[in-house]
């Protein structure tokens, strides 16, 4: 234990580190006060700004030509894994797809579904020569499908003035082209309206 002259020299020496800018007169002074309030000089972090990442521009994405399909890589074979994994997310998307399930219900959930792997085919077009085009559809833009047929040839076919057709586990389904010209990631999004006819 210290005595109190050990103490208040103790106490001196503290608080002349811990106010170095303040006299020993005016230490004095404080100390017969109540309360004494150190100084405490805490240094500002400054706050770093976040970058966001910046992603390429469409021109830049073309010079790239990142989503271009390569012609060795244009093979039917090659893209029916991704057709039984499309069917598989279908049916979990659906529920199973029982024999009962409502069809407006099929359909709805279709309408929001990505389409990358599903197998379809133009049934109707007002261009003859897209009619009949059956393959798996590898890439969907706003206006397009590229889509791969089984002699490995890959079609580029306008949603616009044509119907496709799409069948899994005895449902089929028809998208018309017209009405479905929007990119995959905003069509999930998107609110149909049910209509009793529509034109091509």
């Amino acid at each position: 234990p210290q005595g109190p002259e050990e103490a208040k020299a103790f106490i001196n020496a503290f608080l002349k580190r811990s106010m170095p800018k303040m006299k020993n007169e005016a230490i004095q002074d404080v100390l017969t006060r109540k309360a004494v309030v150190l100084e405490h000089y805490s240094k500002k972090k400054a706050k770093q700004k976040r970058k966001k990442p910046k992603g390429f521009t469409a021109k830049q994405r073309r010079e790239l030509r990142l989503f271009e399909i390569e012609p060795e890589q244009q093979r039917y074979t090659l893209f029916l894994p991704l057709h039984e994994l499309w069917k598989q997310y279908i049916r979990d998307l659906c529920h199973g797809l029982k024999p009962d399930a409502q069809p407006y219900m099929v359909q709805g959930k279709l309408l929001k579904a990505d389409l990358h792997g599903a197998i379809v085919t133009v049934t109707k077009s007002r261009c003859p020569s897209y009619v009949g085009i059956t393959g798996i559809i590898l890439q969907e833009f706003k206006h397009v499908f590229k889509i791969i047929t089984k002699d490995d040839k890959l079609k580029v076919v306008p949603k616009l003035h044509n119907v496709f057709s799409l069948e899994i586990d005895g449902f089929i389904s028809y998208i018309y082209g017209s009405k479905f010209q929007l990119r995959a990631s905003e069509r999930s999004a998107k609110k149909f309206k049910l209509k009793g006819t529509i034109d091509l």
